[in-house]
């Protein structure tokens, strides 16, 4: 299997299935292709929220804002996976969710595509379908890579918590409008039926957004194990005015 991540929305993903189509018989399952363009933080948080659910396989991912320049490219193997993207930061959160921080990257080396704009077709593409023939365990063997421990790393802010509450920030806001937080949801746990104040005002805390009326604001945890602000059958951005890079502070 190969998966496909971007933010080029369409038509652009076609033309890297019909690359591998060509080069490999691999199954290909798309992610997504709207992610926010040239977001590559926003990219690697969702990665790490829906990668780890899928079997062993070769994963590209190309949110590039850097597309033509003189990054590198990078093939990093996770826990039975391959990462395939640019070296922008983008796969290292999941890599570490994948191989529980034991991973390995390797730089991949081209020649002058035909583009130097469309690296998903000319560069990253036909890199997943030489990647997933040869086998993720064959890394070494292609004459391509050349392991590395310098490669760009990303790794999400830390929060702030304490006895009496935390700091943190918005990472990322969902479709629904939901702010999704750096808080870990553990710190949660004595708070549900009560409330906690957000930036000074008192909200409920539940675990189920229909446990509040519709229009009303709430604290909850996502499926992603974060603190999460909200409002049933509404925004929680717009509802607590924040949004992403936002700090928020939380009080019990």
């Amino acid at each position: 299997m190969i998966t496909l991540s971007s933010d080029f929305g369409s038509p652009y993903p076609a033309a890297m299935k019909g690359v591998i189509c060509r080069e490999s018989d691999a199954r290909i399952e798309d992610i997504a292709h709207d992610f926010p363009r040239q977001n590559v933080r926003t990219a690697a948080f969702w990665l790490t929220q829906t990668l780890p659910y899928f079997p062993p396989a070769v994963h590209c991912v190309v949110v590039d804002p850097g597309v033509g320049t003189d990054r590198d490219a990078i093939v990093v193997r996770a826990g039975g996976h391959a990462l395939v993207g640019p070296d922008n930061g983008v796969l290292l959160p999941v890599a570490r969710e994948l191989a529980d921080e034991e991973f390995e990257a390797f730089t991949w080396a081209y020649d002058d595509p035909p583009s130097t704009t469309f690296h998903g077709r000319d560069v990253f593409a036909p890199a997943a379908a030489r990647v997933h023939d040869a086998g993720v365990d064959a890394l070494e063997t292609l004459e391509e890579t050349t392991p590395t421990n310098e490669y760009v790393d990303l790794q999400f802010p830390d929060p702030a918590v304490s006895d009496g509450g935390a700091t943190g920030e918005v990472l990322v806001v969902d479709d629904f409008g939901n702010a999704i937080t750096n808080v870990p949801g553990a710190v949660l746990e004595a708070q549900f039926g009560g409330t906690v104040t957000v930036d000074g005002a008192s909200v409920p805390v539940r675990r189920s957004y229909a446990a509040v009326e519709a229009g009303t604001r709430l604290v909850t945890v996502g499926s992603h194990g974060n603190v999460e602000l909200a409002v049933n059958r509404g925004r929680g951005d717009d509802g607590f005015g924040v949004g992403v890079g936002e700090s928020v502070e939380l009080g019990w």
